[in-house]
C-alpha cells in the first residue's frame, strides 16, 4: 500500500516538475513578470486595467524571449528537438496574439513598440559583416535588455494613455533600468561559470564579489528615485524597501554553483512579488 502511495506521489511530482519546465522554458513566467511591472505602472499612475497594453507586453514578450532563445534551430537548420515543439507552436500563437493587440496601440505607442522589437531583432540574429550579433558585443547585453524591459513596462503603457507627466516616467524608467540591470546582474553571476569568456560579463570583468556589490549600490538610487516624483505614494515607500531588500538577499546568495531554478523561477519572480506587495498593501489601507 506505501510503496503504491509512494509509486504515485513520485509520478506526481515529475508531472509537476515538467509542467514547471514547460512554464520556465516557455518563457512564460518571465512574460508574466513583464506584465507585473505593466500593471505596476498602471497602478503608479493611477490607470484602468488597458487589455491591448497587457496582451500585447505579455505575448510579445512570449515570442521575444523564445525567439532569441530558439530561432538559432532555423537560422543554422538544426533539426527540432520533440520537447521544442509545442513551445513553438505556442511562440508562433503569441505571435499572432502580439500582432492583434498590437493594431489595437495608438500610433506612437507603435511606433515605440517597434523600435523596441527591432534592437530584439539585432540583439538575435547576426545582420552584421562580422556575422556577430549585438548579444555578442562585449558588455552591452545588459544596458539592452534593461532599456527594453524599461521602455515596454513603462514608456509604452504611458504612451498608450496618452499621460504627458515626463517626470515621473523618466523617474520610473530609471527605476526599472536599475533593477532590471541588478537582477541581470544575479544572472550573470549564476551564469558565470558556463559564460563565454569573450563576453566580458561584469562577474568576468570585476569579480563575483565587486559585482554583488555595484547591485547593492543600484539599489540605493533605485529606491530613493521615488522621492523625486510629484506624487509620493506611501504604500509604494513600503513596498519599495521590502524590494530592496528582498532583491538584496537574492544577490547576496548568488553564487556559480546556484541550480538554475535560483534565477529562472525565483529572481524573475520579483516582479510579480512586488505588485503583489502593491496590491496587498493597498488592500489592507
Amino acid at each position: 500500500m506505501y510503496c503504491v502511495v509512494g509509486l504515485f506521489i513520485f509520478a506526481m511530482m515529475q508531472q509537476i516538475k515538467k509542467l514547471c519546465d514547460f512554464y520556465i522554458h516557455a518563457s512564460i513566467h518571465v512574460s508574466m513578470s513583464v506584465l507585473a511591472l505593466v500593471l505596476m505602472t498602471n497602478h503608479m499612475f493611477q490607470k484602468s486595467f488597458d487589455l491591448p497594453m497587457a496582451g500585447f507586453a505579455f505575448f510579445g514578450t512570449l515570442f521575444g524571449y523564445n525567439f532569441v532563445k530558439y530561432e538559432v534551430y532555423f537560422r543554422n537548420k538544426l533539426p527540432i528537438r520533440k520537447g521544442l515543439q509545442p513551445i513553438l507552436m505556442m511562440s508562433l500563437f503569441a505571435l499572432v496574439a502580439s500582432a492583434y493587440f498590437f493594431f489595437y496601440l495608438k500610433f506612437k505607442t507603435q511606433i515605440t513598440a517597434v523600435v523596441f522589437f527591432g534592437l530584439t531583432f539585432l540583439y538575435t540574429v547576426p545582420v552584421f559583416s562580422t556575422k556577430k550579433n549585438m548579444r555578442n558585443w562585449t558588455g552591452i547585453k545588459i544596458y539592452i535588455v534593461a532599456f527594453c524591459w524599461a521602455g515596454v513596462t513603462t514608456l509604452l503603457p504611458m504612451m498608450n494613455f496618452g499621460i504627458d507627466q515626463y517626470q515621473d516616467i523618466f523617474i520610473k524608467f530609471c527605476q526599472r533600468f536599475l533593477l532590471v540591470i541588478v537582477l541581470i546582474l544575479i544572472f550573470e553571476i549564476i551564469d558565470s561559470k558556463y559564460d563565454d569568456p569573450s563576453l566580458f560579463t561584469v562577474p568576468q570583468k570585476i569579480g563575483i564579489a565587486k559585482t554583488k556589490w555595484l547591485g547593492f549600490l543600484l539599489l540605493i538610487p533605485f529606491y530613493f528615485l521615488e522621492f523625486f516624483k510629484i506624487e509620493i505614494d506611501n504604500n509604494q515607500l513600503i513596498a519599495n524597501v521590502i524590494l530592496v531588500a528582498v532583491t538584496s538577499a537574492f544577490l547576496f546568495f548568488a553564487n556559480e554553483n546556484r541550480n538554475r531554478y535560483y534565477t529562472t523561477f525565483w529572481v524573475e519572480s520579483i516582479p510579480i512579488f512586488w505588485l503583489g506587495l502593491l496590491i496587498g498593501f493597498q488592500l489592507l489601507t
